[in-house]
């Protein structure tokens, strides 16, 4: 079984996660750029961030097997900081990068004005760099703020198959299912979704324009999600070619829209040396 997790925060986790989650058929992931759990106070501290993502977790997923690749942006929450408002500025030569397959995590957490204004400038980096986007919907309010996200996701003319919106449920999957993008859903321990809740919807709506990721990150989470989620399509009757599809081709064919996914061997790629990363 190969599994390719299409939204991931390894920044945040051990290497004992990575040989884990190799052990379990994890093969790929893509780790957008979020909130690390207090504030930046500069904007020299997000491309500390974003340069980590470019050189050091590379490396450090290829010592395990994994390709790693990764989403570049402001996050919804930190928009709403002022200090962090010239990361607008720094983002296109970043966007540029070889291992960059989309732009993300944009879109809302609060829905401030704040925040619709990075959300827009941010899906017009996109289109100027030819990337597909992946959004974050609101933990709260998701209903509405999943409404407003294919508002503007319309009104920024960026054809829907080139948008992940994630993060989803029972009540958000149907609006966006409906709008041509792509549906992602985040498999949690506690909160968001869980296996069997996912297996339920893609009983209902099919296995096309659906991702499924673990999320893992600094809080309570688990790497290992997205296998639970294949075992349990398997019991539920899904087949194998079912499995495949959803936790690698469609994250595949997602992210190959940039042009720039590369899963040949990862420790080819696996250029970091000391405090130096040569990257394109």
């Amino acid at each position: 079984m190969r599994i390719f997790d299409p939204h991931i925060h390894m920044t945040s986790r051990t290497t004992d996660d990575y040989e884990r989650m190799h052990a379990a058929g994890v093969r790929a992931v893509v780790e957008p750029a979020f909130w690390l759990g207090q504030p930046r106070t500069n904007v020299g501290s997000f491309l500390d961030y974003f340069d980590g993502l470019l050189g050091w977790e590379p490396y450090r997923a290829a010592q395990y097997g994994i390709q790693h690749h990764c989403a570049l942006a402001l996050n919804p929450k930190e928009a709403n900081d002022p200090r962090c408002a010239d990361v607008l500025a720094e983002l296109p030569r970043y966007l540029l990068k070889d291992s960059v397959v989309a732009v993300g995590e944009i879109g809302y957490d609060s829905m401030t004005p704040a925040e619709e204004h990075a959300f827009e400038a941010q899906l017009a980096m996109a289109t100027e760099s030819d990337l597909p986007v992946l959004v974050h919907t609101p933990h709260r309010d998701k209903a509405a703020g999943t409404r407003r996200t294919l508002d503007v996701v319309h009104a920024s003319g960026m054809p829907p198959g080139r948008v992940l919106v994630d993060h989803l449920n029972e009540l958000t999957v149907g609006p966006v299912a409906e709008s041509g993008c792509w549906m992602g859903f985040s498999i949690y321990p506690d909160t968001k979704m869980d296996p069997h809740r996912m297996v339920e919807i893609l009983k209902e709506y099919g296995t096309a324009r659906m991702l499924v990721n673990s999320a893992a990150d600094w809080g309570r989470s688990d790497p290992l999600k997205t296998r639970e989620v294949a075992d349990a399509m398997i019991a539920a009757g899904f087949t194998e070619d079912d499995v495949d599809k959803v936790l690698w081709r469609n994250p595949v064919d997602f992210y190959g829209q940039s042009g720039r996914l590369d899963l040949g061997d990862p420790s080819a790629g696996a250029d970091y040396a000391g405090n130096t990363v040569k990257r394109g």
